[in-house]
């Protein structure tokens, strides 16, 4: 950071101006844009359709979070964090993998007569079906989709499987972890366990993306912006980074 910028940050802090410090420094990181809220968490996945002629597969997370929980593709049906890393194809699906584990014609609409509703190639491609759904009394945040899932799943107002097949056997941990942030004036970053316990598997973060051990993983700001540790899921998926005090709550408000 800028000597002169750190400065003027020291400054405001001693002379009280604490209100204004995380937007001072919030404005030191480069924030990815964001796709208005009907957009937010779609993939488009792309590995091996130009190869078979065919448009990439649109995926829409909100969709299908409210049916299943983040396990049930990231852990059950393996499927990797990031898009396009995982070798899906037409045959493994048919055979009941992948996307077929539910898209067999019985739990959802099949693979035969419709192609064109997955591969739209259109990254907006349920934009109308959302523009519906969000009418409900959902809980309500500023940013991603403005739909507050966490809140959503303990008020009951959606009730996604935790499983198909294989029910988890996680144990129950329900933490909260204060993590110091990288700069002294930005307060204490809060995990909580058991809203991500209540979506995930243990195994979804440990030990790849974070060492199991308490402070054995060393990350900034700047890597989870680039889709690193947190950013694996909080930059186009989970609640945007833009979302502040979600994590660190003792930023005040109004900031």
């Amino acid at each position: 950071m800028p000597h002169k910028a750190t400065t003027i940050i020291r400054w405001l802090i001693a002379i009280g101006l604490l209100v204004v410090v995380p937007v001072a420094a919030w404005a030191y990181f480069d924030l990815p844009p964001l796709p208005p809220p009907e957009e937010y968490g779609n993939l488009l996945i792309s590995r091996g359709t130009k190869a078979k002629g065919v448009k990439p597969v649109f995926f829409s997370h909100w969709s299908h979070r409210t049916l299943y929980t983040c396990r049930v593709c990231h852990t059950e049906l393996e499927f990797n964090m990031e898009v396009n890393s995982t070798e899906i194809t037409e045959d493994a699906s048919r055979k009941g993998r992948f996307c077929g584990a539910c898209h067999n014609g019985k739990t959802a609409f099949g693979h035969l007569k419709n192609c064109e509703r997955c591969h739209t190639g259109e990254i907006n491609s349920n934009s109308d079906k959302f523009s519906i759904f969000s009418r409900f009394d959902f809980p309500r945040t500023d940013y991603g989709n403005r739909i507050d899932w966490v809140e959503a799943m303990k008020v009951r107002l959606i009730f996604p499987n935790r499983y198909l097949k294989t029910k988890s056997q996680d144990i129950q941990f329900d933490k909260k972890l204060s993590l110091d942030a990288e700069w002294n004036m930005i307060p204490p970053s809060i995990f909580p366990h058991r809203a991500h316990t209540a979506w995930l598997d243990c195994n979804n973060c440990h030990p790849e993306i974070f060492n199991i051990k308490r402070k054995g993983t060393k990350f900034t700001m700047a890597k989870i912006l680039k889709g690193e540790y947190c950013g694996v899921c909080h930059v186009n998926v989970a609640f945007p980074m833009d979302d502040c005090k979600r994590c660190h709550p003792g930023i005040r408000k109004g900031v």
